[in-house]
């Protein structure tokens, strides 16, 4: 994790990029209505992320938490999906904590690299090659969501297929900027293999964040 200043170690305040009241637009919640709150700081580096402008959490302000979890009341949602960058190299004990305070739900996107704080009704794995995934967010993940951007790409699914639980959702995601070249040879594996499911990042589709 990033070392953080004493005062800060209990989360109250994160480097917050954006947050944002949209829709779901991939994986097994797709449409559904959910605040986003991304925070800054990543350092797997995956080439092909849609995200690099969120890697360095020093250029994204301290945000008190309490101040996020105050628009999130506001926009009158019932869940809230807490992506990054790496979320989970921030301690998310004390965001979660208010959120459930509320009655709101929690759903985390993850690479699983760092351990888990927070509590949370959902967490999304998605694990990259650079930095794998810690043994106890396999075991938790509710859904698998695995982004395929070469062939040799299944065999990773695969590898983290084994290592989530049996009633973990399993997806296989086209990398954006491959997606022509990518998705028939997706088609085809899950044809041939029923146990996953195609993922699309359908808000690109309808141009909202």
């Amino acid at each position: 994790m990033i070392k953080q200043p004493e005062q800060n170690k209990e989360g109250k305040k994160l480097p917050l990029v954006e947050d944002f009241f949209s829709i779901q637009g991939e994986g097994f919640h797709t449409g559904r209505a959910a605040y986003f709150i991304r925070l800054g700081g990543c350092d797997i580096g995956c080439s092909w992320c849609d995200s690099p402008f969120a890697w360095d959490h020093e250029i994204h302000p301290l945000t008190n938490a309490d101040d996020i979890v105050g628009r999130i009341i506001t926009s009158g949602t019932d869940s809230v999906v807490i992506t990054g960058g790496e979320p989970l190299m921030w301690n998310l004990d004390y965001l979660c904590s208010q959120l459930k305070k509320n009655n709101i739900s929690t759903y985390l996107e993850t690479s699983g690299a760092y351990p888990l704080t927070g509590k949370w009704n959902w967490i999304c794995l998605s694990p990259k090659k650079n930095m794998k995934p810690v043994t106890e967010i396999c075991k938790l993940a509710d859904e698998l969501k695995v982004v395929i951007q070469e062939k040799i790409d299944f065999k990773w699914a695969e590898e983290y297929r084994s290592q989530v639980n049996e009633k973990c959702r399993l997806f296989l995601q086209p990398e954006w900027s491959s997606f022509e070249r990518i998705i028939p040879e997706i088609v085809d594996y899950v044809k041939n293999n029923s146990v996953w499911r195609i993922s699309l990042q359908v808000h690109k589709y309808m141009h909202i964040p």
